[in-house]
């Protein structure tokens, strides 16, 4: 009997009443003790790589999504071999492990592969047998795992691309086909081809999901021909594979730009037909498709006549056109000499036209287009006079079907007497690197010299342009000084309108004036051109904005309006100068200077006076109902309620960022629903597009409010904040949790929850399961700043020194929680598994925060400090500042 026990002992404990023991465990979720039994019984068995497969084989017990007893099993079993380092024993034996290994991956969850290709060694495996497994998925509908284990296997020049990625993209994972290709540029040339050809006109994505099991058709049809050529262009400038690559893809883009330039022209009629011409002809240019379906638009927008003589002008046949376009072209064909016809206007309404748009003070003479080097230094020694105020625009050609940023073809700097513009293009082909550090060198020294002001509108898209051309100068942007965008002018202007606007002429007197002499209907100025107007009195003449500035020579007409384009930036400056109180901004505009490019006028907001109480959202929408919106009565963050449709779900997160009580419609709602949760609530509607008209006339004047879709949703949410009157303070953001819209949390210690964790078992080795160690690559819902990748970031320190943050809420005390289960009172489960450990580390963390509705656990980070710096100008200013950053776990 003693050596029936002893040949027991000897042999190990059996793996399966270890597996047995554990799911008990498991079961009762006792992490701890589960951990400690595992490393203990691995110590146990004869042989853990043997024990761990048997046990992997006989549990079934979970076939959902996130992790099971077999993960946690397997990575404690990794991490014990780590701490006693042993390998499977080689040849044989090996081979049978691998084996087994790969049936078991079979079965198993996509998260065992990482663990089981370490433990076992998989990636040593013979060639043939690993494409041979990956095959065995493939064919049993495990689409995903197959592609996982041979992109961790590195197996993908060995498989043929398109049978690997098509099931997929088909099934919307776009990002693990994305990692497949990602060392392999021929791969990802082959896989942009093959999606490009799913984006041919007859392609129909039904027919192709039917050749895979576990694909229905159904899922197949969210990947459109609209989200797939989204994903190739995205791919194009993210791989720099040539677009010829993908012609169908590329056909569609050059359509959307053909229908867009044909609006500009005949509809908004603010291009030249010279310009509209210039860009048709090289958009369409030998590209027979792009020709039949610029016959077919201006059939639509002109008449027969015009088409027929682009169709003679591109030598097309008659049998691909329609029958009236072919007898027309028959009748023109006998004219001795057929050119498309252009437009012109007869040189009495130039003049008046003239008249009504704003005109350079100084002579020709004085713009200088500078093409030599010589030409840059006579330039150089004007500019860099210190004390100097200058005009700066630049120009390129309309990214029209381009991929990528484009290129400055022109620079402009004007002067008190002259204009420069400064053939960047021209440079660029000069090839002499000596004269390009040099103009560099100059570029720089004007953008961080401090003594002089540089004044431009929307300065901050200008810089990066440039440095797309120059990327010596990717760094300038952050040692700019002494730049005053007056584009951030221009909104505060907009703010004091009142003050001001009477005096001016008004828009739509001008624009019926303006429509008179170009017997079309007159769009509305925005933009610079609208600043200039109401400061100078007359509009810029836009209609050489689209030119095609990488063509040269450049027209007369072009050169006149890059010079405008930079020189009225000094009058309008020179105005505000004048008379700074008259609109509404400070006695001196050189205060605004921030001396970065990213700041921004401040927009101090009145607090309401102590003791006052806010209006609520009810109240509010009520008063919208006579009152224009300039007027609503100001009204808290805090009391300020809304509903979201569903495609505004970015600006409901801003929204929530700044303690604005946010209800969000599921994608399943319907938009009436909007309705019935605002009469219920009080709260306003925010939605875009044609649900607006229903809903306003369900709820109401000022009830209900129409979102810009075209605005990003940064500048939504403003749009929002300032046409409700809504005071948003610093104690404001982030008081709301971001994923349940809660108002109330719980204060917690370090200490407490660095216990929780190990209690809890998520504390339990180096590599802990459920969590990342690197705090930066944990999910966020915070909103990121919708700025450059080349601005500075701004720390806690330099936004607000002497912050912290100090919500309206208690400690967490023992009695608030059930420390077995982690959950709260009102059986919210604390998530501490998201916490990860390098937050623990921080040394400058005191405490952390949870939402007392949903369990998310929060702690101090950077995303404060990006919201302060995105919405400082709606932020009250004389609110206590006792906010810090903190960051969603």
């Amino acid at each position: 009997m003693d050596q029936e026990s002893s040949t027991r002992e000897s042999a190990g404990q059996d793996p399966l009443l270890l597996l047995k023991t554990l799911q008990t465990l498991w079961t009762k979720r006792e992490l701890q003790k589960l951990r400690e039994v595992a490393r203990q019984g691995f110590a146990t068995l004869e042989d853990p790589f043997s024990g761990l497969l048997d046990m992997l084989e006989s549990y079934k017990g979970w076939k959902g999504k996130g992790h099971s007893l077999e993960y946690y099993i397997t990575n404690e079993l990794a991490r014990w071999l780590k701490e006693h380092p042993r390998d499977p024993q080689p040849g044989l034996k090996l081979k049978m492990l691998q084996a087994r290994a790969f049936e078991v991956l079979g079965e198993s969850q996509s998260n065992l592969l990482e663990p089981l290709i370490s433990i076992y060694q998989l990636q040593k495996a013979d060639r043939s047998t690993l494409l041979g497994n990956v095959n065995h998925l493939y064919h049993k509908g495990k689409y995903k795992e197959a592609v996982i284990l041979s992109t961790k296997l590195k197996l993908q020049t060995e498989l043929d691309v398109e049978k690997m990625c098509t099931p997929l993209l088909l099934q919307d994972k776009a990002n693990l086909v994305e990692d497949y290709v990602a060392d392999y540029p021929h791969l990802q040339s082959q896989l942009l081809q093959i999606m490009d050809t799913w984006c041919h006109p007859t392609f129909n994505t039904r027919d192709i999901a039917r050749q895979y099991q576990n694909v229905p058709p159904s899922r197949a049809d969210k990947l459109n021909q609209k989200m797939l050529s989204k994903l190739v262009f995205r791919l194009l400038g993210q791989y720099k594979v040539d677009p010829a690559l993908c012609p169908n893809v590329m056909n569609q883009r050059h359509l959307g730009t053909l229908r867009y330039l044909f609006y500009k022209r005949f509809v908004e009629k603010s291009m030249t037909q010279e310009n509209w011409e210039d860009h048709i002809q090289n958009m369409v240019g030998e590209n027979l498709w792009l020709q039949e379906q610029l016959i077919q638009l201006l059939i639509s927008y002109c008449d027969v006549t015009t088409a027929a003589q682009w169709a003679l002008y591109y030598h097309l046949s008659g049998e691909s056109l329609p029958a009236k376009v072919t007898e027309k072209m028959h009748e023109l064909q006998h004219q001795e000499r057929v050119e498309v016809t252009k437009e012109r206007t007869d040189d009495s309404k130039m003049d008046k036209k003239n008249d009504y748009y704003y005109q350079l003070p100084i002579t020709r003479e004085n713009i200088h287009f500078l093409q030599t080097w010589e030409e840059v230094e006579k330039c150089r020694d004007v500019v860099l006079q210190p004390g100097q105020v200058v005009g700066i625009d630049m120009e390129w050609r309309p990214p029209f079907g381009l991929v990528g940023r484009p290129r400055v073809s022109v620079l402009q700097i004007a002067a008190k007497e002259h204009v420069y513009l400064l053939d960047l293009l021209q440079f660029s082909k000069l090839d002499q690197e000596e004269k390009e550090k040099e103009l560099c060198h100059f570029i720089w020294k004007l953008f961080s010299d401090p003594s002089i002001i540089k004044l431009g509108y929307g300065m901050s898209g200008d810089l990066c342009s440039l440095s797309t051309t120059y990327p010596a100068l990717r760094e300038m942007e952050k040692q700019a000084q002494g730049i005053l965008d007056l584009l951030q002018v221009d909104k505060q202007l907009q703010k004091n309108s009142g003050l001001w606007k009477k005096h001016h002429i008004p828009v739509e007197s001008l624009c019926q004036e303006l429509s008179s002499i170009t017997k079309s209907p007159r769009q509305a100025e925005k933009g610079l051109s609208l600043l200039v107007q109401n400061l100078l009195g007359k509009p810029l003449d836009k209609t050489e904005q689209l030119s095609n500035w990488e063509k040269r020579p450049l027209r007369e007409e072009q050169i006149v309006y890059a010079a405008s384009d930079a020189y009225c930036l000094l009058e309008v400056y020179e105005v505000l100068c004048k008379d700074p109180a008259r609109f509404g901004l400070t006695a001196n505009l050189k205060e605004s200077l921030g001396g970065k490019q990213s700041t921004k006028p401040k927009a101090k907001k009145p607090l309401s006076k102590q003791g006052t109480q806010s209006p609520s959202t009810q109240e509010l929408a009520s008063a919208g109902e006579t009152l224009s919106a300039s007027a609503f009565p100001e009204i808290s963050a805090k009391d300020f309620s809304v509903v979201c449709d569903t495609m505004l779900q970015g600006l409901a997160r801003y929204l929530r960022c700044l303690g604005v009580d946010v209800q969000v419609l599921e994608n399943t709602d319907d938009h009436r629903q909007a309705a019935e949760i605002a009469r219920k609530d009080g709260r306003i509607i925010l939605t875009s597009g044609l649900p607006y008209q229903k809903l306003q006339a369900q709820v109401g004047e000022g009830r209900c409010f129409s979102v810009n879709c075209s605005d990003k949703a940064r500048q939504q949410a403003l749009s929002v904040l300032k046409h409700f009157n809504v005071r948003v303070t610093l104690r404001d953001i982030f008081s709301r949790c971001q994923v349940c819209n809660c108002d109330k949390y719980l204060k917690i210690s370090k200490e407490k929850v660095r216990r929780l964790m190990k209690i809890s078992g998520y504390l339990a080795g180096e590599d802990d399961t459920g969590y990342s160690k690197n705090p930066e690559e944990d999910w966020e819902l915070c909103p990121k700043a919708e700025t450059p990748a080349s601005s500075e970031p701004t720390t806690c320190t330099e936004q607000l020194p002497n912050c912290t943050y100090n919500p309206d809420c208690r400690w967490l005390a023992d009695s608030d929680l059930n420390e077995g289960s982690l959950t709260l009172k009102n059986g919210t489960t604390l998530q501490i598994r998201t916490i990860p450990r390098g937050v623990l580390e921080k040394t400058d963390l005191a405490h952390f925060y949870c939402c007392t509705q949903c369990g998310k656990v929060f702690w101090e980070g950077s995303h404060f400090g990006r919201v302060v710096s995105q919405f400082q100008e709606i932020l009250g200013g004389s609110e206590p500042q006792t906010q810090t950053f903190y960051e969603l776990s």
